[in-house]
């Protein structure tokens, strides 16, 4: 062991503070993706009494089936003053800030390294969980305070562009949104004459859904795409084409699913993450892809997909999931071909813009990577 390591265990200690007198209402949990986030737990009939109050730079972890999910959820609060959690949560905070600093050791636990590690020593735990002395017992390099400053302003450097990114790409979508609602709702989309189509007289029919343009149909989403299933990636290689779940790139590997242009929707768990993907790719099993059967209308699809809340949909299952009957059989407004085409024109810039944010987004996130990995040098 080098010299400047130390037991996380010596670095922390535990904090068990109770929500006496309901003082505070903020109801967070962590996510596997290591960040607190609403909690979505039914409280009602609960003692909201007994739940642990965590405060600005105190961590809150689960050591529960860590092997299981090849993760150890831990999340630094930020965000807010204090909020409070399960009492299923350890919480604990650093004890000597001029030693070392909540940041840098959330980015310590932050490293794909440091989950291997932990499931490691989940391999023994009741239910694959990690015992916390075993996390205590893990270890860490720690060096000079000074260091850990300079390692940290790097950090947040490349967490403050890739927040700038989302929120690029955050405008850009609601600019097409907003043309979409234009074209395809307020039916505004431009005439012959380039102006906008029902306030200037253009025809309307009557549908199962109210009043259409003429020319358009209600038809079924099955008439624009195919839904494929997803496959499993174990057997794949690494390499350079990226591997979609429901959260977005969770690798590169050296085979491709589809090499077209292709709408990802999630099967189970966070059902809202609609993904337009342009490159080739492979998609994980809990996700569909989609096959164009036309060779338009793909902007127009996609936009349409973003603005139905499938996570507000009771499809009978206690875990959210999606099924390719719901989808086939979903009503949609099927324009005329002119119409399609001369969207996916107007909108084909911003999904570039979109793209390339999204590509930057990626290249930061492996810069962060590298610079994580870098942390057991340091």
């Amino acid at each position: 062991m080098k010299s400047n390591y130390k037991r996380i265990g010596d670095c922390i200690r535990l904090v068990d503070e109770r929500n006496k007198g309901l003082k505070v209402t903020n109801l967070l949990g962590v996510s596997i993706t290591k960040q607190f986030i609403p909690s979505v737990a039914n409280i009602i009939g609960t003692d909201m009494e007994n739940y642990k109050i965590i405060r600005k730079n105190q961590f809150a972890c689960s050591t529960m089936q860590v092997r299981r999910d090849k993760k150890m959820p831990v999340a630094l609060l930020k965000e807010v003053d204090e909020a409070i959690i399960s009492q299923a949560y350890p919480i604990f905070e650093v004890v000597d800030e001029t030693m070392i600093l909540p940041e840098y050791l959330m980015m310590w636990f932050s490293r794909q390294e440091f989950d291997r590690e932990a499931c490691f020593y989940a391999i023994g735990g009741v239910r694959g969980s990690l015992e916390w002395e075993d996390f205590c017992d893990m270890q860490l390099p720690v060096p000079s305070l000074e260091k850990q400053q300079e390692i940290v302003r790097e950090y947040h450097v490349l967490l403050d562009r890739i927040a700038l990114n989302k929120q690029l790409i955050q405008k850009l979508e609601e600019t097409a949104q907003t043309i979409y609602k234009q074209w395809f709702v307020d039916f505004e989309f431009p005439n012959e004459n380039g102006l906008p189509y029902k306030t200037n007289g253009g025809e309307m029919i009557e549908s199962e859904l109210g009043e259409i343009p003429k020319g358009w149909r209600v038809g079924e989403l099955f008439d624009l795409l195919e839904i494929k299933y997803g496959k499993d990636y174990k057997h794949l290689k690494k390499g350079n084409i990226p591997l979609y779940g429901s959260g977005g790139i969770m690798g590169y590997f050296n085979k491709s699913l589809y090499e077209k242009s292709s709408i990802l929707i999630p099967r189970k768990g966070t059902l809202n993450n609609i993904l337009l993907v342009n490159k080739s790719f492979w998609s994980v099993d809990t996700m569909f892809y989609s096959i164009m059967k036309l060779d338009f209308g793909i902007h127009y699809t996609y936009f349409f997909l973003k603005t139905i809340n499938f996570g507000a949909l009771d499809l009978g299952s206690a875990v959210p999931s999606m099924t390719t009957s719901y989808l086939n059989e979903m009503q949609i407004l099927v324009p005329t071909q002119s119409i399609l085409e001369k969207f996916d024109y107007h909108t084909k810039k911003i999904i570039q813009s979109i793209d390339l944010k999204i590509d930057s987004i990626n290249n930061i996130e492996q810069i962060k990577d590298l610079l994580l990995s870098k942390l057991s040098t340091q």
